[in-house]
């Protein structure tokens, strides 16, 4: 009932995590990232504890394969989770149990990893993967563009309802943190939308937050 990747931008250091399923606010369960660290989603029958034990363990210096590795160790009901994770070298690692929903797969590539499950096609991950390293631009434009290619291939079996993309970079708080989470349309397209109107203001909401006095205007009535 799901498809996602999580990623790092070779360049920035940024990491990201774009997910989408049939369920509602699919991001706020699922969706994990720490600025310096890495990225995390935890998916499939879903334990939002994975994702916060395993960027803790990244934290603690553990690469994506060895806190996956420890994941497997300590988790109870393993064998239902799937997880994706993305380190700060770029390095990545995935566990899919046994017990995922249906169609299930996953693919890597440089900086990046991708999973799903209850998928139309075992294919899917593979080509938000390939989405991912053949697009330009911006860490978040990457990443629409890999749940697009998801989507192309086929997506999840049924209707996807909810989306959500997560960014951090340097601050201990998300660049941004986009959700759809419920539609009868297309809840990617609406992440979208989101974005492509929240990206030309993120980096004003972080100077706001660490310098009021250099703030641009809020651009609304009443602010002189």
């Amino acid at each position: 009932m799901t498809f996602s990747l999580v990623a790092r931008c070779a360049k920035t250091g940024m990491f990201g995590v774009a997910i989408s399923s049939s369920s509602p606010a699919v991001a706020a369960r699922c969706s994990f990232a720490r600025a310096s660290v890495g990225a995390v989603a935890s998916q499939n029958i879903t334990d939002p504890n994975l994702g916060a034990r395993g960027l803790d363990l990244m934290a603690q210096g553990q690469t994506a394969s060895d806190m996956i590795a420890t994941l497997q160790k300590e988790s109870a009901f393993i064998d239902y989770r799937q997880i994706l994770a993305v380190d700060a070298q770029g390095g990545v690692a995935i566990h899919s149990g046994a017990q995922a929903l249906g169609v299930w797969s996953h693919a890597m590539g440089e900086n990046v990893a991708s999973g799903g499950n209850l998928l139309a096609n075992a294919q899917v991950p593979q080509a938000i993967v390939d989405g991912f390293l053949a697009a330009p631009g911006h860490l978040g434009d990457r990443l629409i563009a890999a749940m697009r290619a998801g989507l192309r291939a086929g997506g999840e079996a049924g209707p996807v309802h909810s989306a959500g993309l997560k960014l951090v970079d340097k601050c201990a708080w998300p660049l941004a943190d986009l959700r759809c989470d419920w539609t009868e349309a297309c809840p990617i397209e609406a992440l979208a939308d989101l974005w492509t109107l929240y990206h030309p203001q993120m980096n004003a909401y972080v100077t706001r937050a660490l310098d009021p006095t250099k703030a641009p205007s809020y651009g609304v009535p009443g602010d002189e």
